[in-house]
């Protein structure tokens, strides 16, 4: 619990104010103190708690009897109460990044070659056996309807709150689903069961693809793909390659991301009921490689070859579950996106900022990530507070979801930030996301 004598940022009204700006600019530490005291509430023997001085020098100083000129004395002022570093002329201080923002890359450790051919995670012989006397039981269609309308909830909650508390349960019921896999059932109960197992594996490697933990990811991903191809579900395979594309993009490996979309556009094609949807979705994928490769001529034509297939879909297609997402906005922002991949930033802009406002509110983690791609845009136009404002509206979704990826797009937004940090928009950007997102000692999520 916080400690409600020592509030963690003044107000950005406060810090914004040009009064207070000059009143730091000259270090005149009675203005500074009086400032603090009735725009922020705290009050003399506050101020010198935080800032380590005795009531009495406090008081002299907001008297006018005395001035404080140590540079340790000046630091502790700064830190105590939280007033930027270049605003009293010293180097940044410690605490204004927010924990958030310095979070480097979470892996899981590597493990041997055969460790990672199944996720560590699923049962080993033992518990199979066990779980063997336990489910063997009759399963129906419903049943099957069943275990598919829970996989629905939990990408649902996973776009509202991230995967991170998902995931136990998700593995929870991979962990059930494969033990079922072991007994003998009528083909059309085993090829359903298949196919729910496949979307667990995706659903747990998208939670750890998420998280940014990548070795997890592609250990799961790799488990679904084995499972689909089992029953030849070559939409489902293309699906998860896709995914590992995308992956691939955030990994910098662009390359790699080109690779798997192509093999997934590959199986897709190959399949007799692919529908327009999935191919626009593909396409779109694909878009994204080229953009992070540079190739406009190419991503040109990928995101034409999206909006083509687009316009193709009827509402009897009969599109698998995991593509419904893909969505008129979908389509819009991330055509936006690849053209921002591309630095095209006045193309990106308008498509961007029209899908966000139709996208859906308890999206928290989309509209998070999409606001931040219109930030970054607006940035690189030259429109500070446009960007600032657009960031800082991202900034509650962003605390209310735990995405490592949601994370890593602030942090680039927030380097992008670095040559305007002293302008009045930033420094109330930045107050807004150290009380948002304020640091925890070992967090690795907002």
């Amino acid at each position: 619990m916080p400690d409600p004598d020592r509030p963690q940022e003044l107000p950005a009204r406060l810090l914004t104010d040009p009064e207070m700006i000059n009143a730091c600019r000259v270090r005149d530490f009675g203005r500074v103190f009086r400032l603090v005291k009735t725009r922020a509430g705290i009050y003399p023997s506050m101020i010198a708690r935080r800032c380590e001085l005795t009531p009495s020098r406090v008081g002299e100083v907001i008297a006018g009897r005395r001035q404080l000129l140590h540079m340790d004395v000046v630091e502790r002022i700064a830190d105590g109460l939280r007033i930027p570093g270049h605003m009293l002329g010293l180097a940044r201080r410690p605490w204004e990044t927010p924990q958030a923002l310095v979070v480097t890359e979470q892996e899981a450790p590597q493990v041997a070659e055969q460790e990672q051919l199944a996720p560590a995670s699923l049962p080993g012989p033992d518990v199979d056996s066990i779980l063997a006397l336990t489910t063997r039981t009759n399963l129906s269609a419903a049943t099957l309807e069943a275990f598919r309308s829970s996989i629905e909830d939990y990408w649902r909650r996973d776009d509202q709150h991230g995967g991170e508390a998902l995931r136990p349960a998700v593995v929870g019921q991979l962990r059930y689903v494969v033990g079922l896999l072991k007994e003998s059932r009528p083909p059309a109960i085993q090829n359903g069961l298949y196919g729910i197992a496949a979307e667990l594996a995706r659903l747990t490697g998208w939670t750890y693809f998420d998280a940014r933990q990548y070795n997890q990811a592609r250990a799961y991903f790799t488990e679904a793909l084995q499972l689909a191809k089992t029953i030849d579900d070559r939409q489902f395979m293309a699906n998860v390659l896709a995914c590992m594309s995308l992956q691939a993009t955030y990994q910098d490996k662009p390359a790699d991301s080109l690779a798997l979309v192509t093999a997934a556009q590959d199986q897709a094609r190959s399949a007799a009921d692919t529908t327009p949807r999935v191919l626009s979705t593909l396409s779109m994928r694909e878009a994204f490689a080229h953009a992070t490769l540079g190739s406009q001529t190419s991503t040109h034509r990928a995101i034409t070859e999206a909006h083509s297939q687009f316009e193709q879909i009827q509402a009897s297609d009969p599109d698998p579950s995991w593509v419904a997402y893909f969505d008129e906005p979908k389509l819009i922002v991330d055509t936006g996106i690849a053209h921002g991949r591309l630095g095209e930033a006045a193309t990106a802009e308008p498509l961007i900022a029209d899908a966000l406002r139709r996208e859906a509110r308890n999206n928290q983690r989309g509209r998070a990530f999409h606001a931040f791609w219109l930030a970054r845009t607006q940035l690189d136009q030259g429109k500070l507070d446009q960007a600032c404002h657009t960031a800082t509206q991202a900034l509650e979704p962003a605390s209310a979801v735990a995405s490592e990826r949601v994370s890593g797009h602030l942090r680039e937004f927030y380097d992008q930030l670095a040559p305007h940090r002293q302008e009045p928009v930033a420094l109330a950007f930045e107050a807004r996301l150290r009380e948002l997102l304020p640091p925890v000692s070992g967090s690795l999520h907002p």
